[in-house]
């Protein structure tokens, strides 16, 4: 008898879902009894993967659509700075609290197993300029949430939200409603 498999499904399509997919490992009961932790770290050590992941995210938006980008910690970082490497354009953090060293914005949030405090300096961007935000999961939405908020409040203008997973049955993707959402692998 044969296995079958729900189809992978992403924004992107089937062909990059998959990939992303292949690079995840999940480990059980990390950080807390119950949860699934999604660890995408062995796509960023594919340099193949991850560079095909990362030109997929840019031709996705196309170069010229943003003016920096916003990874948000800690896995967002190392998204975000190689989009911004691969279009010549700015990366701007947002960080835990208490990271920052100048004045900043911030902003608290549930998370799905706690609280937290996110910062983004409170001069990050120039009056309307465009920002693309990045992390590499998108659960319930708050961390997400949060950061869009953040954005604003300090004057950019976010023109896109991208996440390499998405786990759907957290809903995430209706609290940011109406951004829209692109991930590249759908849970």
């Amino acid at each position: 008898m044969t296995e079958t498999h729900p189809a992978v499904r992403g924004d992107s399509g089937p062909v990059t879902a998959q990939l992303v997919a292949s690079r995840v490992l999940d480990v059980p009961d990390f950080p807390k009894s119950g949860v699934i932790f999604k660890d995408l770290t062995p796509l960023f050590a594919d340099g193949a993967v991850f560079r095909e992941v990362i030109d997929g995210i840019v031709a996705h938006y196309g170069r010229d659509s943003f003016d920096v980008v916003v990874g948000i910690e800690a896995r967002g970082f190392v998204i975000a700075a190689a989009i911004a490497y691969a279009t010549g354009v700015g990366v701007v953090p947002v960080r835990k609290a208490g990271k920052l060293p100048r004045p900043a914005f911030n902003a608290s949030y549930a998370l799905e197993y706690g609280e937290a405090v996110l910062e983004v300096h409170e001069d990050a961007f120039a009056a309307g300029q465009r920002v693309l935000v990045v992390d590499d999961v998108l659960a319930t939405g708050g961390t997400a949430a949060a950061t869009l908020d953040l954005v604003s409040r300090a004057g950019g203008t976010v023109v896109g939200f991208t996440v390499l997973l998405e786990l759907s049955f957290l809903a995430g993707r209706d609290r940011l409603a109406p951004r829209p959402v692109h991930a590249l692998l759908t849970v």
